[in-house]
């Protein structure tokens, strides 16, 4: 609350009171190296609290909508890392969960933690004979849950709604976000995380989604020794993905790796719409096969995801414009990306899109289809000179960001990187063309299905029509047709009170007229006459009225 306050204060000094006593020259200069100084010390400050606040380091560094550049880049590399909890701890905590002493529960346990996260701690164990033959392996990991991380997360769950409120009341914030929404979309996904019954009901999900493709891996939940704060599950531990003399030793080419790994993100994302929305390196290996069980159809080895608390589920709305805007990207098409861009969700009705698409082709005509090293080689001046001309058009259009969006940005930025830490040259249309081939030819059979359903609907009523009009006709024929419409009535009644009113308007210009040609000659007479032009005045003007 101290940090969140100090930095408030700064922010406010610079941004709002400098400006307006003229020195906005000042805040200006000084911007980038402020916010450069913020990440830094917040990675201190993540580090040496734990609990959530590294998880709000990476939350940060994923929001390129609402963080500046200068943040996002300096928090990219706050690893999930903190020192161990002594095991006797672990050891208890688990007990409790567990009911049985561990000692009972697995033949083995490795005291030595394989790794320690902010909000759990991961322990390499064997299972009893009995266990070991249900599950069909004696292998397997558990996660145990950090001692008090429910009261810790809850502690700065509080905080953090405190800093969101505070936040919502800088005007220069709350134009640009909504904080109090952000903080429990961060709320949401991190009570979920430290649900492991969450994460194990994922995984098996994950699993049923992939049960037919040989090129993936996920390891099985013993069921019978998880619960909320405890999560065993069989050992899959393999080559790390991004552990490239590991991957060459075992004699596969990482360059292979690289787009099977993106195939099978661009399956969740553009597919099947349930992903893993954290894909960091530590969450993936190589698995080789056993000799013996090569696949001939694919390769001898297989992609194994593990950590199943972060995972993204997207509408079939934003699923159906994901995939638009695949086929678009692939296809160049920069008015295409822009109205895909509306079908996610991402841009407002309203938004006037014409400099959007030309800013998207112009982008599709220069760098469309470099890969990561080409564009590295790309004069910076050049970036710098796109940005210049389109910075403002994008900043300027009203986007509004869909549930699950960012972590749709999330899981695809990761995966950009490590497709390209396996392989410098590897180009991501690669990848993208033919599988947004694939999208196409399916969204046309789509549409080929749809247009096959409305001719055979279309073809039924035609095949029912000669009876109709048979039955049709022989109603006229007998004087037993009724037919009502209340449209025709009502329109009908109007046309009435219409011609009533004009009726009424003549007659009082009629009497107006004639009152004031006698009146001259007649004073009397003339003023009845006009007075008389009152009534039908009093038609015109109140007769239009229905009755109710």
């Amino acid at each position: 609350m101290r940090f969140a306050a100090r930095h408030l204060a700064i922010t406010w000094w610079f941004e709002l009171f400098l400006p307006r006593i003229g020195l906005t020259v000042l805040g200006d200069r000084t911007r980038a190296r402020r916010m450069q100084q913020f990440a830094r010390r917040f990675n201190v400050l993540a580090i040496e609290l734990g609990g959530l606040m590294i998880k709000v380091g990476q939350f940060m560094s994923s929001r390129l909508d609402v963080v500046p550049p200068e943040i996002t880049r300096e928090l990219e590399g706050l690893q999930d890392e903190v020192p161990a909890v002594p095991f006797d701890r672990i050891r208890s905590l688990a007990e409790a969960e567990l009911g049985l002493p561990l000692d009972r529960v697995f033949a083995e346990i490795d005291e030595h933690p394989l790794a320690a996260a902010s909000l759990g701690q991961v322990h390499r164990a064997r299972l009893g004979p009995d266990d070991a033959a249900i599950v069909g392996t004696d292998r397997v990991v558990i996660k145990v849950q950090r001692p008090d991380i429910g009261t810790i997360v809850e502690v700065d769950l509080t905080a953090l709604r405190k800093v969101g409120r505070w936040l919502s009341r800088v005007r220069i914030v709350a134009d640009r976000v909504d904080m109090p929404v952000l903080v429990e979309e961060f709320a949401r996904t991190s009570l979920e995380e430290i649900d492991y019954l969450h994460e194990a009901v994922g995984s098996e999900r994950f699993a049923d989604d992939f049960a037919d493709d040989s090129r993936v891996t996920v390891p099985a939940v013993v069921w019978e020794r998880t619960t909320r704060r405890v999560l065993t599950l069989e050992d899959v531990s393999a080559i790390k993905i991004t552990d490239l003399d590991g991957l060459r030793a075992a004699g596969i080419d990482p360059a292979e790796v690289a787009p099977v790994f993106a195939s099978l993100m661009f399956e969740q994302l553009f597919g099947q719409g349930y992903f893993h929305a954290d894909p960091h390196p530590g969450n993936i290996f190589v698995t080789p096969h056993p000799p013996d069980a090569v696949d001939s159809d694919g390769p001898p080895w297989t992609i194994t995801f593990v950590d199943f608390g972060m995972m993204g589920e997207i509408s079939t709305r934003m699923r159906r414009g994901l995939r638009r805007l695949v086929i678009a990207a692939a296809a160049r098409d920069g008015a295409g990306l822009v109205a895909a861009v509306k079908d996610v969700g991402v841009l407002l009705p309203s938004a006037d899109t014409a400099e959007l698409q030309r800013a998207m082709t112009k982008l599709f005509e220069r760098f469309g289809g470099m890969g990561f090293a080409e564009l590295r080689e790309v004069d910076p001046n050049e970036f710098r000179s796109f940005a210049d001309e389109f910075g403002d058009v994008v900043r300027s259009m009203p986007f509004q960001l869909p549930e699950n969006f960012l972590l749709v940005v999330r899981a695809l930025s990761i995966t950009s990187g490590v497709c390209s830490s396996l392989d410098a040259r590897f180009n991501l249309w690669d990848s993208v063309e033919p599988f947004a081939a694939r999208m196409l030819r399916e969204e046309q059979g789509g549409a080929i299905r749809d247009l096959t359903t409305r001719a055979g609907d279309a073809v039924a009523s035609l095949a029912r029509l000669p009876g109709r009009i048979d039955t049709l006709v022989t109603s006229f024929e007998e004087g037993t047709a009724d037919v009502r419409s209340t449209r025709i009535e009502e329109r009908l009644d109007r046309v009435d009170r219409a011609v009533r009113r004009l009726v009424s308007a003549v007659v009082f210009a009629g009497l107006l007229v004639a009152g004031a040609l006698v009146r001259p000659g007649d004073d009397v007479l003339g003023t009845v006459i006009m007075i008389g032009a009152v009534l039908p005045l009093a038609h015109v003007l109140l007769g239009g009225r229905r009755r109710r």
